[in-house]
């Protein structure tokens, strides 16, 4: 989830600045802070860190070295207990928002579409590993189902379980995305890893897909292809709609994030939330398979660490002082870590 009423509250003032127009720093800092929420909004949740791929546009393949860990299950009513869903008038709102700011309609299918119709009102139960190895997923979807939130991760079609998958359609999954990136399987584990298969994991959607319309289950299935700037990028992306063509699923071609940690030239992003100043230490907060609260999901070897939410409730980690020195430093720039040095995204700083 983001926090939508910040999003669209701040949304004018944000465009004038990227637009040029000059603002006294301390008014910016106010109007930040009057409409940030005092209570919490979470992102995602890593509910594990273990993958089985080997991914090469992947920081964790090379780069991750925190030890693999998984929530323990007794954590989520912690975390249920202090966080809510929108409710139906919020989420109205930031339909005409959405809609009158971007024209981009509820029934349309793309990279923007999905970040702006989908990520803000999904708890995303994954992070830098595959929900599918972590033995209490069904658990968590159905925990999170119940408070009435709508859930969502991404996983390797590689490692569906069919009992399991039923578990999580049956359980009130929201949206369930498989990653493919060729249609060649030769090609497809020199992206992925040799565990990888496109074959293999295009039948076990076909089964997926089976499943969902014989028990009639809402799950929505997302088919997404990286955009890694191959040669023949495009030729990859619809060929993959040749395969998924008629069949009911959610597909679309997704900019590769935080390009800045991969050796090879990308032509950018096409995504509007990469597109625009970053607005998470405001908006919202992600929680790491080993129990830290970091400043956002792209955060892989947890460097800047606000909390612990064993140690301390959400609402104090999001109200206390490492984050406000967090937030202060996107306006100051003075920190040298991940997000001056190396993120993809604008800092507001940038612009002052």
């Amino acid at each position: 989830m983001i926090d939508i009423n910040f999003y669209r509250n701040i949304y004018k003032l944000k465009k004038s600045i990227m637009d040029g127009e000059k603002f006294d720093i301390d008014y910016i800092k106010s109007q930040f802070e009057r409409y940030r929420s005092e209570f919490p909004v979470v992102y995602n949740i890593e509910t594990t860190n273990a993958c089985n791929m080997k991914c090469k546009m992947c920081p964790r393949t090379t780069m991750m070295t925190r030890k693999i860990k998984s929530l323990n299950i007794d954590i989520i009513d912690k975390i249920i207990d202090q966080i809510r869903p929108w409710t139906k008038v919020e989420w109205e709102q930031w339909i005409k928002f959405i809609e009158s700011t971007y024209g981009i309609f509820e029934n349309e299918m793309s990279e923007n579409h999905f970040f702006l119709y989908v990520i803000p009102k999904v708890i995303q139960l994954h992070g830098y590993g595959d929900p599918l190895l972590d033995k209490n997923i069904d658990t968590w979807v159905n925990k999170f189902s119940d408070k009435g939130f709508y859930t969502y991760f991404s996983c390797n079609p590689i490692n569906i379980d069919i009992d399991k998958t039923e578990r999580l359609l049956g359980g009130g999954l929201s949206y369930l995305k498989y990653s493919i990136e060729s249609v060649d399987d030769v090609t497809h584990k020199k992206i992925r890893g040799g565990k990888s298969d496109f074959t293999k994991s295009y039948n076990k959607i076909l089964k997926v897909l089976d499943l969902k319309e014989k028990l009639e289950y809402k799950t929505v299935i997302v088919i997404t292809m990286l955009d890694l700037n191959n040669d023949k990028q495009q030729e990859e992306y619809d060929a993959l709609g040749k395969f998924f063509e008629n069949l009911d699923v959610y597909i679309y071609l997704k900019s590769q994030d935080c390009q800045w940690y991969n050796t090879e030239k990308y032509h950018g992003t096409k995504s509007v939330h990469w597109s625009e100043i970053c607005k998470h230490p405001w908006m919202s907060m992600t929680i790491k398979s080993n129990v830290e609260v970091v400043m956002c999901m792209e955060d892989f070897n947890n460097e800047i660490i606000l909390g612990d939410i064993t140690q301390n409730s959400l609402y104090d980690i999001w109200n206390g002082e490492k984050y406000k020195k967090f937030r202060e430093s996107h306006f100051t720039l003075d920190c040298k870590n991940k997000c001056t040095e190396e993120c993809d995204m604008k800092l507001i700083g940038d612009y002052f």
